[in-house]
């Protein structure tokens, strides 16, 4: 693995991490401490890392050049019934990671503006691609989890604090949103490229969603 690989899955395994303590933290804050007995606050990579979602499928996708790279951790387990604000604390909780991503992003935006300054041009070349890969990872990760699907955070945020049971079936159809996933964010593109055809919709929109924000901090 080259240096420019790794300078390329750093960033996102960073924004993978620090996505799924977030939600950690936001739950212990609120009352419910599952994350911190199980040793889930740590920034430990190996309390986090799933062998296919955090480096498989990252590695995939950036070697087989998809166009956009998106990830995930082993996620934090949340008690949601202990929580002092039950219906608020689900979307206080599953907010947590997003609003993290953006955070980095903003702060990796700054930190980039200053790389210029650094006199060593390998050195000023290696931090600046790190940086720009911390933008774009962390804002494509935002815009990623934002999405109504099981199990990610979007669908939390929107249907999270319903009661209803057909809602909370859909909500804990985890196999199902994953299976959707990487049917269209890795098979489909594949075997479109096979055929000489472009069938990266799913990636077109990640990268359509995101692309304003990361022009802006970029």
């Amino acid at each position: 693995m080259n240096l420019a690989t790794i300078i390329s899955l750093l960033p996102i395994l960073i924004a993978i991490i620090l996505h799924e303590m977030a939600h950690g933290y936001a739950a212990y804050l609120l009352g419910d401490d599952t994350a911190k007995r199980v040793g889930r606050l740590s920034p430990n990579p190996l309390k986090h890392i799933d062998l296919f979602g955090t480096i498989i499928l990252p590695a995939m996708l950036i070697l087989g050049k998809a166009g956009f790279v998106f990830g995930w951790a082993k996620p934090v387990p949340v008690n949601f019934d202990a929580l002092k604000m039950p219906r608020l604390g689900v979307v206080l909780v599953a907010s947590a990671g997003i609003i993290t991503n953006i955070l980095l992003a903003v702060l990796s935006s700054i930190l980039l503006s200053a790389a210029p300054y650094i006199s060593n041009p390998a050195l000023q070349g290696m931090v600046s691609l790190f940086l720009m890969n911390m933008i774009i990872f962390n804002v494509l990760l935002a815009v990623f989890n934002a999405l109504p699907i099981p199990p990610l955070d979007g669908s939390k945020i929107l249907l999270g604090w319903c009661n209803n049971g057909k809602i909370q079936k859909y909500l804990a159809a985890d196999n199902l949103g994953m299976g959707f996933i990487i049917l269209f964010g890795f098979i489909v593109p594949s075997l479109g490229r096979y055929f000489g055809y472009d069938w990266n919709f799913f990636g077109r929109f990640l990268i359509k969603s995101s692309r304003y924000f990361i022009n802006f901090l970029m």
